[in-house]
């Protein structure tokens, strides 16, 4: 009985300390400080990120000039899609779409939330991914008291 006891408190525990891996809903600082990115439900039950503060001094222009497609130049950067299209496998959300406003490309994308709460985007061209680590900026980790 005890085992039993001291499972189910540690699954408990393990499941208030580390968020699920699906859980990427939130408001997020890009890997270069630069940009705030918010990701809601898309009202499909998938998460969808857009761009919601450009840090002036080191981001990319305030409209999107280098996007590929000539007539979406003109509109604002902050509300652009940044995260679309994924799909819940393995652990993680996979086979969606990021789009870095810096070069106006769009490649294939997977992420997750990692054990410490920060979130792992990964933008991919054929086999060659791009790994970057967004901190959350309403994080619902405790404080470690260093």
């Amino acid at each position: 009985m005890k085992a039993l006891i001291l499972t189910v408190v540690s699954i408990l525990i393990s499941q208030t300390a580390y968020p699920d891996s699906l859980d990427v809903y939130g408001l997020w600082l890009t890997e270069a400080k630069d940009g705030h990115v918010e990701i809601t439900d898309c009202g499909d039950g998938t998460p969808c990120g857009h761009l919601v503060w450009v840090d002036p001094e080191k981001g990319p222009t305030e409209r999107d000039e280098r996007n590929r497609n000539v007539t979406l130049r003109d509109r604002p950067l902050i509300g652009v899609p940044i995260v679309w299209n994924y799909s819940a496998r393995r652990g993680a959300w996979r086979g969606g779409r990021i789009y870095n406003p810096e070069d106006g490309k769009t490649f294939r994308s997977s992420m997750r939330r990692l054990a410490n709460g920060t979130l792992q985007v990964k933008g991919c061209i054929g086999p060659a991914c791009i790994t970057n680590i967004w901190t959350p900026l309403n994080p619902t980790i405790p404080a470690t008291g260093d």
